[in-house]
């Protein structure tokens, strides 16, 4: 089975990163987590990206608060698709990674996502939907993902005063 790696800039990135892990493990989907900043460790960076798919992986998940450019380097050094999850920062609330991740240049694609929690999971179904593409179990898993999510809505569409 393919698998997807889950990469942020620092530990203090996992909380909100789990949300995609946590998506990943519902669908079935193998994934490895792990430190590797665009900052501090730009070698371990690139010898990463350029390996990523030699590891078996189908996708990248970045997650990258403040400057953000953990997403766009590693895009800049790998052919798989990469989604960028913007961290909610202390600054400016994560408004600052997400135009950081958003703004690529033409010819380095980054999938970008909202800032945080919902992003981050929202990154993980996207992944799970890559690897669906090659793999049955986890696409039918994703479509029963989606039919619970509206048989949920369904249930619950008729709304009333408390008396």
């Amino acid at each position: 089975m393919a698998k997807v790696a889950i990469v942020m800039g620092s530990t203090s990135d996992w909380p909100t990163m789990q949300n995609a892990a946590q998506m990943l493990k519902s669908f079935g989907v193998e994934f490895e987590a792990k430190v590797v900043s665009a900052h501090r460790t730009p070698n371990l960076l690139v010898e990463f990206a350029e390996s990523a798919h030699e590891q078996g992986f189908s996708c990248v998940i970045a997650g990258a608060g403040g400057a953000a450019h953990l997403p766009g380097m590693i895009a800049a050094h790998t052919h798989l698709p990469v989604f960028g999850c913007p961290v909610k920062s202390k600054a400016l609330n994560g408004i600052d990674s997400l135009l950081s991740i958003v703004q690529m240049p033409k010819g380095v694609a980054v999938g970008t996502l909202a800032i945080g929690d919902a992003g981050a999971a929202n990154a993980g179904l996207l992944a799970a939907q890559v690897v669906a593409l090659q793999d049955e179990s986890v696409r039918e898993a994703v479509i029963a993902f989606r039919q619970k999510q509206t048989e949920t809505v369904l249930s619950n569409g008729n709304l009333e005063l408390d008396e």
